[in-house]
């Protein structure tokens, strides 16, 4: 990894990058308040992301979800609702690794719902979503979660999006499964992408040369020295930048070195007995090797041991320089090698 100027750093491009979902497309846009481009683009080149953990409020989501679908279905009769089950298979997730669109390698993500005409074509995408922040859905559609769904129209070619939300009170929280959708708490926001997002294409084609400026280029768009704080933290402790305290990294390496020398004070005989045994166990094990066997195990209570009989080609060298022929393709290579020398004390 390499600090840049204006606020970017360089990696060697990611061989399994991820894809940008429809949760991380408005974000690279800088439209998503919650997150930013650089930390997308850290998730997708697999450079850093966030440990994921589920708190009340996503596993209140996960439990409400199908309940809204079925509340819409008996309010609205809406009785074509396609699940990822009926498209994908009961283990859907699994069998897609979490990906709907396979023939796109750049975009991709999970709808929630679809809905059908009745010959089974699908005619509109259905994001159902929860919510105790009423006040972002008062005017309309928070963008992030218009332009997650209307990405998802148009990898699907549909046109009409339909969002869900419901709203919860702190309480609804503790016990998700209990809840109940009704007209006073749940309700609908419909749009068409060609009339909301004239643009659509044009968004599409930013993701995608955004994709290849960063992910495959290696360099990240700029990060937010507040709103990237936690992730450059984690970065800056584990890499060379210009912020370095070199002091402080020489101190720390000199602790860590004392105490690593110490343990091995401690352990020096047991290390040496362990050798001796498992040299034994070695000699037992290769004579009940037979012709043929790639390797052979001794089970212990906890430990297995393995021996592997493992063949190799070496060069002989000998005769190469003897034929004339070492010189010709004997190739020199550098490495460099950090070692340590304890200071005498004056």
């Amino acid at each position: 990894m390499e600090w840049l100027s204006e606020n970017r750093i360089k990696i060697d491009p990611p061989k399994k990058p991820k894809k940008i979902t429809g949760t991380r497309f408005a974000s690279i846009m800088g439209l998503n308040k919650w997150s930013t481009p650089f930390e997308i683009w850290c998730a997708v080149t697999r450079t850093y992301e966030k440990p994921f953990e589920d708190t009340k409020y996503t596993l209140a989501g996960k439990a409400i979800e199908p309940k809204q679908a079925e509340f819409i279905a008996k309010e609205f009769f809406w009785q074509n609702v396609i699940t990822p089950a009926h498209v994908f298979g009961e283990n859907y997730f699994q069998r897609t690794r979490g990906d709907f669109f396979p023939n796109d390698d750049i975009l991709g993500g999970m709808w929630d719902y679809l809905f059908s005409s009745k010959d089974g074509k699908s005619t509109a995408v259905l994001e159902m979503k929860t919510t105790k922040r009423i006040e972002d859905w008062k005017d309309d559609i928070p963008e992030y979660y218009a332009l997650q769904a209307a990405l998802y129209a148009y990898l699907l070619g549909l046109d009409d999006v339909y969002m869900v939300c419901t709203v919860l009170t702190e309480k609804d929280y503790d016990d998700p499964e209990a809840f109940v959708c009704t007209k006073d708490n749940t309700f609908t926001r419909h749009f068409k992408v060609s009339e909301r997002y004239p643009d659509m294409e044009n968004r599409v084609q930013y993701a995608r040369e955004w994709w290849q400026q960063h992910v495959l280029g290696g360099i990240s768009p700029p990060y937010d020295e507040k709103k990237d704080a936690e992730i450059l933290k984690v970065l800056r402790s584990n890499t060379l930048n210009p912020t370095t305290d070199i002091s402080k990294l020489v101190a720390e390496a000199e602790w860590l070195k004392a105490k690593i020398d110490i343990n091995k004070a401690v352990t020096a005989d047991w290390e040496e007995r362990y050798k001796t045994v498992t040299g034994m166990l070695k000699e037992h094990m290769q004579k009940s090797m037979r012709p043929g066997d790639k390797y052979v195990t001794l089970e212990g209570q906890n430990t297995t041991f393995v021996l592997t009989k493992k063949s190799t080609t070496k060069v002989d060298t000998s005769a190469l320089k003897a034929d004339g022929l070492y010189e010709k393709y004997a190739v020199t290579s550098e490495s460099v090698a950090l070692t340590t020398k304890a200071k005498e004390n004056n």
